[in-house]
C-alpha cells in the first residue's frame, strides 16, 4: 500500500459529531507518552499530520484524518479514515476531565459502525502495565476488534523488547483465549510501518466486500 494523501478533516467532542461512516475506519490508542502521533506520523509518511508533544495527555478531542491509499493490485485507489484518539491513564488532569474522555472514548468505540479495527499501542520499553490490560479487557467486553502495535522499538535493546513483548502476550493468555495480531514498531525507522499498512489494505478489501454484499 502507497499512501498518496493524508489530510486532516475534523476533531469532535462526541462519536455523532464524526464524519460520515462511509468507509473503512482505523483507531489508534494507548497511555499517554506512548507514541502515537509519531506512530501515526510515521505511517502517513506526514511528519506533522498528528501533532507530538512531550507533554501527555494534549490529545483531547476524536481526531479524523482523511486517507487515499494505492495498491499494487491493478493500482486500486481506497478511501478510509485514520482516526487519533485521546490517550488513557493518565492522571494528571481533573477526574471530570479524565470521566469524560473515558466516556467519549467508550461511545466513540462501542457505537461508531464502520471502526474496523484499534491499534492499542503499547510501550516496548517497559514490563505489562495494568491499565494497559485493563483497557483491553473493556474492548473484550465490548466486542470491539483490535490488534497490539508495540511502540519505540528503537529505544531499547532487542533482547528487552522481545522479553516485554513476550511478557505482555503472556499476561493477556491469563485471561484471553485467543491473543490479537502483534506489530513491533519504531516511529524513528519506520519499523513495522509497512506491515500495518498490509494489514489495513487486507482489512480495506474485507470491508468492500461487506458493502457490496449488503
Amino acid at each position: 500500500m502507497n499512501i498518496t494523501s493524508a489530510t486532516y478533516v475534523i476533531s469532535s467532542a462526541d462519536y455523532l459529531q464524526c464524519p460520515k461512516a462511509d468507509r473503512p475506519e482505523y483507531a489508534f490508542i494507548g497511555r499517554s507518552n506512548v507514541g502515537k502521533s509519531s506512530l501515526i506520523n510515521s505511517i502517513t509518511q506526514r511528519q506533522k499530520l498528528a501533532k507530538t508533544s512531550a507533554a501527555p495527555g494534549k490529545t483531547q478531542l476524536i481526531n479524523h484524518f482523511a486517507i487515499e491509499s494505492s495498491s499494487g493490485q491493478k493500482g486500486l485507489k481506497d478511501k478510509w479514515y485514520l482516526v487519533d484518539l485521546p490517550g488513557y491513564g493518565y492522571a494528571k488532569r481533573s477526574l471530570t476531565d479524565r470521566r469524560r474522555w473515558e466516556q467519549m472514548i467508550e461511545h466513540y468505540l462501542r457505537k461508531r459502525e464502520n471502526l474496523v479495527n484499534v491499534f492499542v499501542l503499547i510501550d516496548s520499553r517497559h514490563s505489562p502495565q495494568k491499565n494497559d490490560l485493563e483497557f483491553l479487557s473493556n474492548l473484550g467486553k465490548w466486542q470491539v476488534p483490535f490488534t497490539l502495535a508495540f511502540t519505540k522499538a528503537d529505544k531499547e535493546k532487542p533482547t528487552v523488547v522481545q522479553r516485554n513483548v513476550k511478557a505482555f502476550l503472556d499476561a493477556m493468555r491469563e485471561t484471553w483465549q485467543f491473543l490479537p495480531q502483534s506489530f513491533v514498531t519504531s516511529a524513528e525507522k519506520n519499523v513495522g510501518r509497512d506491515e500495518i499498512l498490509t494489514f489495513i489494505e487486507n482489512c480495506n478489501n474485507e470491508f468492500g466486500k461487506e458493502r457490496v454484499e449488503i
